[in-house]
């Protein structure tokens, strides 16, 4: 309020910058990108490229509507608007939009799908595991994959 002259300051006060460790920060990997290998994030990703290989992230794993990895993903979270195929592991939340397109193994605390969104393989909570082809299958024939909000035929 009064600096050391003993006069009242007018400036601002300015808040930390987000390179300043202050913030929140965001990797991000553009549509047109392609990426092959082991990525390691200790903060948010968004893909909208295409990742083939390893993803760990300690925190958020955004796959954008363009996303596409093939690989592993090991993340606190995760939200998939895009494709994903191979094994993917999520701590907490994975939710899964309604353009997703998911395959392989999937490992969740907590799961979101919504009407739309495509699940084809097996996943787990909690250390249950269930075959969503082997369910949608038997629900409706020789389909592999189900659209959830789709009635099976």
């Amino acid at each position: 309020m009064f600096n050391s002259n003993g006069k009242k300051e007018t400036g601002t006060k300015s808040s930390p910058s987000p390179a300043s460790g202050g913030g929140h920060s965001l990797n991000s990997i553009v549509q047109g990108t392609s990426i092959e290998g082991t990525i390691n994030a200790n903060s948010d990703i968004r893909v909208d490229g295409t990742i083939k290989g390893k993803l760990f992230c300690d925190a958020k794993v955004i796959i954008g509507p363009t996303g596409q990895v093939e690989g592993e993903i090991r993340c606190a979270n995760a939200v998939v608007e895009g494709k994903f195929e191979g094994t993917i592991a999520v701590k907490e939340l994975l939710n899964i939009r309604e353009t997703a397109s998911i395959q392989g193994d999937i490992s969740y605390g907590k799961l979101i799908v919504q009407p739309g969104g495509t699940i084809d393989g097996t996943i787990s909570m909690g250390g249950q595991n269930r075959s969503i082809a082997g369910s949608a299958k038997q629900a409706s024939g020789n389909q592999k994959s189900q659209k959830v909000g789709e009635q099976a035929k």
